[in-house]
């Protein structure tokens, strides 16, 4: 089984290093020098679909990337957005954990916990901040997008081969939209390193 362990973001620099965004507790063991990694969508200069860490070091609260595959600025912007899995370990099995890859595109529902509510959305995206993550949904009433606390309490059931969420969000709480300027985004320059691989 593999999981996401990153997003790339913006290039940094001009030697081909990248910004990422974590969904990992280990950073320095999924980007230790030498280690392999699916790119997802593949580019012309990984086609086979895997990356090779050639260094990693933190720049500020951001960790900054070296591939073998990648030589300059220009490769570096290829990457952009892509994403980044690792072989699951023993302690990435937690069946209360979530990732990314496994929550877009689910449709997004209120009412009753069997998934048999409205349709309000989907899901594109989970965002990882050290404080808790934040569930990505983009809504059936005017393409808005807005943002859910990733927590029991407001998104009690996820349900992947049902291919639904079930949320309880407070009054109001939609209404929220999404910040471009938000922390924990590698493309707005700030991240923590203190992110969860994909936990809820």
């Amino acid at each position: 089984m593999k999981v996401q362990v990153a997003r790339v973001g913006k290039p940094h620099g001009i030697r081909g290093e990248v910004t990422v965004q974590l969904f990992t507790d280990a950073p320095e063991e999924r980007f230790a020098p030498g280690a392999r990694l699916l790119l997802e969508p593949s580019v012309p200069l990984a086609p086979g679909g895997v990356v090779t860490v050639r260094r990693a070091r933190w720049n500020k609260a951001v960790l900054v990337v070296a591939l073998e595959e990648v030589a300059d600025r220009n490769g570096a912007e290829t990457l952009r957005g892509a994403r980044l899995f690792a072989e699951a370990q023993e302690e990435d099995t937690d069946p209360d954990e979530w990732y990314e890859h496994e929550l877009v595109g689910l449709e997004v529902r209120t009412g009753p916990e069997d998934g048999s509510g409205p349709r309000i959305g989907v899901v594109t995206g989970l965002r990882t901040l050290p404080v808790q993550d934040l569930l990505e949904i983009e809504l059936d009433e005017g393409g808005r997008e807005a943002v859910l606390p990733f927590v029991e309490e407001i998104v009690p059931v996820v349900d992947p081969e049902g291919g639904f969420v079930v949320v309880t969000p407070p009054p109001g709480l939609l209404e929220l939209g999404l910040d471009d300027g938000s922390d924990g985004d590698p493309d707005g320059g700030t991240t923590g390193s203190g992110a969860s691989e994909g936990g809820r």
